[in-house]
Order: C-alpha cells, then structure tokens, then sequence
C-alpha cells in the first residue's frame, strides 16, 4: 500500500539527540559516568517527556543531587547543545515530500516547554501538518496509547501510515499495528525506502 502519511521521529532522526556526548565533550567521560550511575538522568528526561514541566523538573532534581547541581542542570541550561547536530538529508526529505502534497508528522518523546523552545531554534520543526508530541499527549513511546491517539486523529489505515524511528521498541510497536515502518540508522536508509516506497524519486531523495 502506497503511504498517505509518512510520520518522522525527531531524536536522531532530525535533530542529534545523544546527551552522554555533550557531557564526554564538557565534562569528561569519567565524571559523565559517574554522574550518570548515579543519577537518573534518562528517567528525569522521560518525567519531562510525559508532560511535566521542563524547568521544574531539572531544577529540582538538581537540587535534590547538590554534588551534581551544575552538571544536571545543564541538561536544561544547555540543551539546545545536547540536541545537536541537524541530520541536514533528512531535513531535505522532510521537506521534498510537504513540496510533493505528502502529508508529514511527526511523532516525537518531547516535552511541552522543551519542543516550543526547539521550535524556535529549528525551524522544520515548524513545518509538519500534525505535532504529535508526548508531553502534550501525556504519554510516551513505545505505549500503544500513543499509537492509537495518532490513528485516531490521522484518520487512515494504519497500513498507509509509514514511520520512522530509530529505536526498535518504537517501531516493534508500529509494526505491531499494522504501520509500515524504518528502523532508521543514517538518512541515506531513510531516503531509500521512501523511493521504495514511491513516495520520492531518486533524485529527490538525494542529499
């Protein structure tokens, strides 16, 4: 079945999102690893993901971990840093498909306050027909709930809908329902099977 909606992921799929690397960069591996032993980081990302507030959220987990308190507040202070770099070929294919008529979404683990702000520092990230984003859904990938709330409001068969993900939780689930789905791994996959899929011609998926 030829896809009616292609659904882009944000986190490594059109933005980098590899927090440990920021801090190897700014800290040390040695003390990233013991920062990171230590404190939950990944769950306090999730909280923020599930529609908590961005700043409170760090903050407090900063204070509650005063032994870490500048290292874990960085994660807001700077975290248009750990959301580096722009996948730049798949930003291209985002926008080849919206010049084609395809509709384009996305389907993102993001927080409420922290996708507005990413808003306004990429501006693809304004370009998608529907945001379908965690923390306003209050509820994360991979729980199906997520699934079903984007089939409800897409209104098309799940065989038309194509997703990319580069988890392969996320995209177990996908398949599980019935989407076409790409564990995505570098743009240049991604670009093939959206020719495989008739979506973009060769040309148009070229970087």
């Amino acid at each position: 079945m030829t896809p009616q909606a292609v659904i882009f992921d944000i986190g490594n799929v059109l933005i980098g999102w590899q927090p440990e690397d920021y801090y190897d960069r700014v800290y040390g591996e040695d003390r990233r690893r013991a920062l990171f032993a230590e404190v939950d980081l990944h769950w306090m990302n999730e909280r923020v993901d599930r529609g908590e507030p961005f700043t409170q959220v760090i903050y407090e987990t900063a204070d509650a971990h005063p032994k870490w308190r500048a290292e874990i507040r960085d994660w807001h202070d700077s975290w248009i840093e750990l959301a580096t770099p722009v996948i730049h070929h798949s930003v291209t294919l985002l926008r080849r498909l919206r010049a084609k008529g395809v509709p384009v979404h996305c389907l993102t683990n993001f927080g409420v306050d922290s996708y507005a702000y990413a808003q306004t520092q990429f501006d693809f990230l304004n370009e998608f027909d529907i945001e379908f984003v965690s923390g306003r859904m209050q509820v994360t990938k991979p729980d199906p709930r997520i699934y079903e709330m984007v089939e409800a409001e897409l209104g098309v068969a799940p065989g038309a809908i194509l997703f990319a993900d580069d988890r392969e939780a996320n995209i177990k689930v996908a398949l599980d329902r019935g989407w076409q789905a790409h564990l995505f791994e570098h743009p240049q996959g991604w670009a093939d099977r959206l020719v495989a899929a008739g979506l973009l011609s060769a040309d148009e998926a070229a970087a």
